[in-house]
């Protein structure tokens, strides 16, 4: 099929230009964010954009026509002789506020990239398989800071960190019986995060040596998990479809390349060391699990997903400037989302074609810090609009409004950041089948 050939050598093309694109950029893969100054960074909400405007929620999600990146056994849905690309983009703005000296300090930000490409395509009957290319963690933050020292006068502090990691997914579905669907999926982790630490002595008050002094560390990852999923639909009629999922990540070591750099100098000599080690940081054990209804016209998802980043980083921590301890913790999140469709067959009402979506999701923060945990919850809406372009294919929009931080009292002990956020979102599906069918103006059908 030419528009196959044509579709995959597209999507060939712009995944080789992803890394460098992203690398180019003059901050991460939308982040820019104190909190990732620790660990891996920000964590990225998985999926396509369909899924993220419905609050991210999706393992149980059976739907022809989409690629659901969250459970390999939803790859079985893909029709026979057809082939789907999703691509997507995504910016933020980020708006931080701590409080300093009872006064609360402002900073804004704003970020912009690509967010994911995906292709589903079926292998035989009933056995489907996709890949995937989505930013799994960012890091971005730049902090400024300045200390008072009896001995010399003034040391200033520069923080400076950029950096993501990608995952590349590929996975093959499998409705083994009917109704009930099994997948398994291999996901490759890489990716360097650049930190940078500088002080510099500011307002000598005598004829002390004082010594500027420059780290830089580079983390560098290169590492393979897997995954495995499964569905079962105990209702199926020519009205409703009610569908059950579950996955399980296997986690697994990172163990990231750590090169360390740090120079100290002065006016009259400058010392450079060097060395290179392993990191005994991991990924997380995952559970998920969540349940989907569908009509022909309204569609509901609720998931539970629990990670457990304690175990399997208990000897790794970080301390803060100001001397509080950062370490890893699990997470429980809790995610609900729906979206209605008018009515696919309404040929004269344009609007009435498009899907409406809507979600909210809520959870923990992977890290603490001092003991104490930082929530975070994000509200999410979107629309699909149905297109006439190279078979039937849509552009989905989607908006995030996301919260991150110990509750409206910013929580001044321990210098937390209260981050509030808004995404934009834009992604474009195209599904190609033979004979140029509108698969959008067909009613949808359960099998």
């Amino acid at each position: 099929m030419q528009l196959k050939k044509i579709l995959i050598s597209l999507a060939v093309a712009v995944a080789a230009l992803l890394p460098r694109t992203a690398a180019a950029q003059s901050s991460s893969i939308n982040a820019f964010s104190p909190y990732t100054m620790y660990g891996i960074g920000e964590l990225n909400t998985p999926g396509t954009l369909p899924t993220r405007s419905m609050g991210g929620a999706g393992v149980a999600m059976r739907k022809p026509g989409f690629i659901n990146l969250l459970n390999p056994a939803a790859f079985s849905t893909v029709q026979q002789k057809s082939f789907l690309f999703d691509f997507g983009i995504e910016g933020q703005n980020y708006y931080n506020a701590q409080k300093v000296d009872g006064a609360t300090k402002k900073s804004a930000y704003n970020t912009f990239n690509f967010h994911d490409i995906a292709l589903q395509f079926p292998l035989a009957k009933k056995i489907g398989a996709a890949f995937g290319l989505t930013p799994y963690s960012s890091v971005g933050y730049r902090t400024r800071g300045s200390e008072i020292k009896d001995e010399y006068g003034y040391a200033n502090y520069l923080f400076e960190g950029d950096g993501d990691l990608t995952e590349v997914k590929f996975g093959i579905g499998w409705e083994i019986f009917k109704n009930f669907s099994i997948g398994a999926a291999a996901q490759y982790y890489w990716g360097d995060i650049n930190r940078t630490f500088v002080m510099t002595p500011a307002n000598i008050v005598d004829n002390t040596t004082i010594a500027s002094t420059v780290g830089k560390d580079t983390y560098t990852v290169s590492r393979f998990k897997g995954q495995f999923g499964v569905q079962w639909t105990p209702l199926l009629d020519d009205k409703r479809m009610l569908t059950v999922g579950a996955t399980y990540d296997i986690g697994g070591d990172l163990r990231p390349d750590r090169t360390s750099t740090i120079y100290v100098g002065n006016n009259s000599s400058a010392t450079v060391v060097d060395k290179t080690e392993h990191i005994a940081l991991a990924l997380p054990r995952q559970i998920a699990a969540g349940v989907f209804y569908r009509t022909p016209k309204l569609s509901l998802g609720f998931d539970y997903v629990y990670q457990d980043w304690r175990s399997v980083n208990s000897g790794l921590s970080e301390t803060t400037a100001a001397g509080y301890e950062v370490a890893y913790t699990n997470t429980s999140t809790y995610k609900i989302g729906v979206e209605y469709t008018p009515n696919y067959m309404d040929a004269r009402r344009f609007l009435n074609r498009w899907s409406y979506r809507a979600g909210f999701r809520y959870g923990d923060y992977n890290q603490t810090f001092g003991g104490k945990r930082l929530a975070q919850y994000a509200v999410t809406v979107g629309i699909g609009i149905p297109v006439r372009f190279l078979s039937a294919s849509a552009v989905d929009v989607g908006f995030e409004y996301g919260y991150r931080g110990r509750g409206g009292d910013i929580a001044p002990e321990v210098g937390f950041i209260r981050q509030r956020y808004f995404k934009f979102s834009v992604g474009f599906s195209l599904f190609a089948s033979p004979g140029s069918q509108e698969y959008w103006f067909i009613r949808p059908k359960f099998d």
